[in-house]
Parts: structure tokens; C-alpha cells; sequence
């Protein structure tokens, strides 16, 4: 979900870029591009969180269960 929208909000910040190289006019000023790669980079920062626990969760659970697949 967060992973998706970062994803998204990136992209409207590279397609901002592309057009404003091509055609000269932007729809996002400096401060609306600086928001955008914040939100984007805070939504991957979030995302890679969540995996990080998630999988530290699952570890813990196999290793109460005894059964630690990285052994």
C-alpha cells in the first residue's frame, strides 16, 4: 500500500519534470516538487518499516516454534 503510493507520488514528480523539460510550464512550483519527493521518499520510508517488521515478527514466531530456517 505505502510501497504503491510513493510509487504514485513519485510519479507525478518525474512527470511534472518531463513536462516542464519538453513544454517549459510546470504544474508543480519549487515547493510543490519539494513536497512531492518528501511525501514519496516518507510513504518508502514507511513501506520498507512495515516489511522490516513483518518479517521481524515472523522470525520471532518460527523461532519460539523452534523452527529457525536460517539455521
Amino acid at each position: 500500500m505505502f510501497l504503491l503510493l510513493a510509487a504514485v507520488f513519485f510519479g507525478v514528480f518525474a512527470t511534472n519534470v518531463a513536462i516542464g523539460s519538453a513544454r517549459g510550464v510546470v504544474f508543480l512550483n519549487d515547493v510543490g516538487e519539494m513536497l512531492m519527493l518528501f511525501a514519496a521518499v516518507a510513504s518508502f520510508v514507511v513501506a520498507v518499516l512495515r516489511s522490516e517488521a513483518a518479517r521481524n515478527r515472523k522470525r520471532h514466531a518460527q523461532d519460539i516454534q523452534g523452527r529457525n530456517d536460517n539455521e
